[in-house]
């Protein structure tokens, strides 16, 4: 497997990171057809070709990504997306 793992810190309110940190889980859930359930500060996702969590702290956001066979080839422009994406709320 092929893996991503991004951290950025934060300065905002936990509950607002997490809302925040739904809205782009959801977004990968829409583009890449995972399922996503939140087990305390840490939302985890799975599907056919990515599974991983991201945890959301009080300072920071951390996210590891496993992409299968098919979507390796892409990893680039995933992690890219998802750094991008992160970036614009934790500024």
């Amino acid at each position: 497997m092929s893996e991503i793992r991004v951290n950025r810190t934060h300065h905002l309110a936990l509950e607002q990171a997490r809302v925040l940190a739904e809205e782009l889980v959801a977004n990968l859930a829409q583009e890449f057809g995972i399922k996503y359930h939140w087990e305390d500060d840490t939302v985890k996702f799975k599907g056919a070709g990515a599974k991983g969590h991201m945890t959301v702290l009080s300072e920071s956001v951390e996210l590891k990504m496993e992409l299968g066979f098919l979507l390796r080839p892409f990893k680039g422009k995933i992690e890219n997306s998802i750094k991008r994406r992160l970036d614009e709320v934790c500024d």
